[in-house]
């Protein structure tokens, strides 16, 4: 699969993984098809893959990938974005045709970007 993560991201998915679990535990990236620039993203922090995941390495972390996002991602870019208006994941996707909408227009790819608020916390079914 080729997928780039820029310093940014994988500084972000770095701390979500210390802040939300452990030091083992892994960050699980669900994409489906939707949003803006074709992309809509959804992302815990997870003690092990689901069955059918695929694990990506990346400078020693770990991200759960399921069949469709890996497909989905193939030739994007991962980067992190912090504006006034905005901060989360961002998805740059060569592929994709442009947006109308005002934030993204004449840029010539598609961008996606997952909010802070879409982090849930994985539950752990051994913790009381």
């Amino acid at each position: 699969m080729n997928v780039t993560i820029t310093p940014a991201a994988e500084k972000f998915i770095r701390r979500m993984i210390r802040f939300n679990g452990s030091g083992n535990d892994g960050f699980r990236l669900t994409v489906t098809a939707g949003g803006c620039s074709g992309l809509a993203a959804e992302f815990t922090v997870e003690a092990a893959p689901r069955a059918g995941d695929s694990v990506l390495e990346h400078n020693g972390m770990k991200i759960f990938l399921s069949a469709e996002s890996r497909l989905l991602l193939d030739g994007v870019t991962m980067d992190f974005v912090d504006t006034p208006m905005n901060s989360g994941l961002s998805f740059i996707n060569p592929n994709a045709a442009p947006c109308a909408c005002s934030s993204s227009a004449g840029t010539g790819t598609g961008v996606a970007t997952v909010a802070l608020s879409s982090v849930a916390r994985a539950k752990n079914p051994t913790v009381a």
